[in-house]
């Protein structure tokens, strides 16, 4: 006959197996939350990578022409698209082993303006320019500090294009030149800009600014009868924006009153035609720039009578200016021509002192 248990035996053994269960039970918790916690890390890890590709997207803007559209965030130097592509070879920290720099790249306000004048030859400057791998521009006209100086500098940096260091930001806006305001408000955002004026004979300059006039609203008076405010007394209307904006000395004199002569370049816009290499070296030798952009980089278009830029091998056609510039100007009274020469003779002579040079001006 089996002898019967303690009591207290039998209690003994039943709260030593509950502490068996409960020890197990304990771990399997511990288990299962360290488990999670390593998922939810990794979640989370996965969660953060997948934001920052948010910020930072992907995609084929890594090479755009210098200031050619709106730059987008910074894409890994392994994303697509990194490849140097036209207008940006040979930029520095864009390709090869450098592409890792172009984290490094920000919008910065420019170190350089194209401020004038209207027809003298700044759009074919702006692009002679974004040839050079150090030259950052904006290809639009901001129209900062004449239109939109009370959105503020940091609503202007953000229109500027992405830069790497030792690469030159600039824009150019022509009515810059002749705005009053203008000078002032570019001295209070720096003293030590580069400012470059393209400069034409006033008196082909009113004429193509005319012919511009007369593409968008054809049925304004003749260009002779706008020239005077007496035809009979031969009186001309110097305040005619075409005939004002030619008045070279009276607009530069607002400029010297806050930027020394040394920090304004003066670039020959018949020479800008005609030897466009030896205007792009004069310009790159202003900006501090190593002298690249040369003869080898234009073509001389007779239709247009333009220069164009030559394509790198195995592209399409050469790029010239659109479809606006080298228009046919009209005809004009060569007696109104030679009255405009007399008026503007003057002013030309009073521009050549103050800039120290001779463009040759009839």
């Amino acid at each position: 006959m089996a002898p019967l248990s303690s009591p207290h035996a039998d209690a003994r053994g039943l709260l030593h197996r509950l502490l068996l269960v409960s020890s197990a039970g304990v771990l399997c918790v511990s288990l299962v939350y360290f488990l999670l916690g390593c998922c939810d890390s990794d979640v989370s890890e996965k969660r953060d990578a997948a934001g920052a590709s948010t910020r930072f997207p992907s995609a084929d803007w890594l090479h755009p022409r210098n200031g050619s559209r709106a730059e987008k965030p910074c894409a890994s130097p392994s994303a697509p698209g990194g490849s140097s592509g036209p207008g940006t070879t040979g930029t520095p920290g864009l390709d090869g082993d450098g592409a890792g720099r172009e984290w490094t790249a920000s919008r910065r306000l420019p170190q350089a303006l194209i401020i004038g004048v209207k027809k003298g030859g700044t759009r074919a400057l702006l692009e002679f320019l974004r040839l050079h791998p150090d030259v950052r521009a904006l290809g639009s006209e901001p129209h900062f500090f004449d239109r939109h100086y009370a959105r503020g500098l940091g609503w202007y940096r953000s229109l500027m294009p992405k830069a790497l260091d030792g690469q030159i930001v600039m824009e150019k806006t022509p009515r810059y030149f002749v705005a009053a305001e203008t000078p002032a408000r570019i001295h209070s955002m720096s003293r030590e800009i580069k400012l470059i004026v393209v400069v034409r004979d006033p008196v082909t300059r009113a004429i193509s600014d005319y012919t511009q006039i007369i593409s968008k609203t054809p049925d304004i008076p003749s260009f002779e009868s706008l020239t005077f405010k007496n035809r009979t007394s031969g009186q001309i209307d110097s305040q005619w924006s075409p005939i004002w904006i030619g008045l070279y000395a009276k607009h530069l004199e607002r400029w010297l009153a806050y930027f020394p002569l040394s920090q304004i370049h003066f670039v020959h816009g018949e020479r800008l035609i005609s030897d466009p290499a030896g205007e792009l070296g004069r310009v790159q030798d202003f900006l501090g720039l190593q002298r690249i952009i040369t003869d080898k980089h234009f073509y001389f278009n007779k239709t247009k009578g333009f220069p164009c830029l030559k394509k790198p091998e195995g592209s399409s056609k050469p790029h010239c200016l659109g479809k606006t510039k080298g228009r046919a100007h009209p005809k004009i009274d060569p007696e109104v021509i030679q009255r405009l020469r007399d008026f503007y003779y003057p002013h030309n002579l009073k521009f050549y002192q103050l800039v120290g040079q001779d463009f040759g001006w009839q």
